[in-house]
């Protein structure tokens, strides 16, 4: 039994409606198409899947007159569920066929390579695989925690089925998820970080760890409001990108990195004229690990250092419960009095 992507697509257009009514749920059988927004499996009318082979082509071929985009059922596969590896699209080929796995995968050498799980080129796949957040589920989650800057931040996007994998018992199923960039500062793809979000908007999904990063993190972030290659004379950085968000909400026009993590955030790399730091304090242990560590290569690094304390347990705690006019007359009194003026909003 052939292994190959060739074969593996062929297979599909056999069964092509069972397929797409599985990965395509939100389109309809129109004649002997199927038709669905797009191949992401959104709600509308531009993509259409052959169903049967004909004069036209052969079954399992599908166009989407919007976009001009166009492939086989493999496509679907990938972008429906969100995966990057055409390892993990093979192996849910073979599981909705019910084949078994082959002792040796190889795939179409006309297909582009598979990056490595969890390589950089992993992450800007998935980036470039996902939308822009305005109008999606991704915008509703973060307004509902206060956050307002999810339509011009170019580090956030969204996907409708991202893969998510139970590390427990190995079972992956399709979630929408917030999707956030880590770069460097020349604005290049290091990274992400993946927010699984629940179908019904009800916050992050139900799931034991929502929030996974991948890819190259140590020394990048999540850079909002960044300029590459710009000098960033003033910035803030923290660890969750939740709080850096919020601080942002606030302070729209400070420059601000989520790293990620707390060992992480103690490495991460300053951009360049950067004199003033503030840093998001963390409660628990590791967060005061990584303020002192950052503290110090700031300090080495002739970059004067302030820490930032929320009143409650973080600032997104502070934003929605107190909201933003309160959190600002707090970080105006811990701000030097410059950059109060320059980044909080007037009264």
């Amino acid at each position: 039994m052939s292994g190959s992507a060739s074969e593996l697509a062929r297979r599909l257009g056999d069964h092509a409606e069972a397929v797409c009514r599985e990965y395509l749920s939100n389109g309809r059988r129109v004649g002997n198409y199927w038709i669905v927004g797009d191949v992401r499996n959104t709600e509308g009318r531009s993509m259409h899947v052959r169903l049967k082979t004909n004069a036209k082509g052969r079954a399992g071929k599908w166009v989407d007159e919007a976009t001009s985009e166009y492939g086989d059922l493999l496509d679907v596969i990938r972008e429906s569920c969100g995966l990057v590896e055409f390892r993990d699209v093979a192996d849910e080929a073979r599981r909705f066929l019910a084949m078994p796995r082959p002792q040796t995968q190889r795939h179409d050498a006309q297909r582009e390579p598979a990056a490595a799980r969890g390589s950089p080129d992993a992450a800007r796949r998935l980036f470039a695989m996902s939308r822009p957040v305005a109008g999606t589920l991704a915008e509703r989650y973060l307004t509902g925690r206060g956050i307002l800057l999810a339509t011009r931040e170019r580090a956030l996007r969204f996907h409708p089925g991202c893969y998510y994998r139970d590390l427990l018992t190995g079972e992956t199923r399709p979630l929408p998820a917030l999707i956030a960039a880590v770069t460097n500062l020349d604005g290049r793809i290091t990274g992400l970080q993946r927010t699984w979000l629940d179908p019904s908007g009800d916050g992050k999904a139900h799931v034991d760890d929502p929030r996974r990063s991948l890819g190259h993190l140590l020394g990048n972030g999540i850079w909002l409001g960044l300029d590459p290659g710009a000098p960033v004379p003033v910035m803030a950085a923290g660890e969750g990108f939740e709080t850096m968000a919020s601080l942002r909400t606030v302070m729209p026009a400070l420059p601000a990195a989520a790293a990620t993590s707390a060992n992480h955030l103690s490495g991460l790399i300053f951009p360049p004229g950067c004199r003033r730091l503030y840093i998001a304090a963390d409660a628990d242990a590791a967060g005061r690990h990584g303020i002192e560590h950052l503290s110090q290569r700031a300090g080495e690094a002739g970059i004067a250092t302030l820490v930032l304390r929320p009143q409650l347990g973080d600032f997104n705690d502070d934003l929605r419960h107190l909201g933003p006019p309160r959190l600002a007359a707090w970080l105006a009194d811990q701000l030097a009095p410059d950059d109060a003026r320059h980044f909080l909003p007037s009264g």
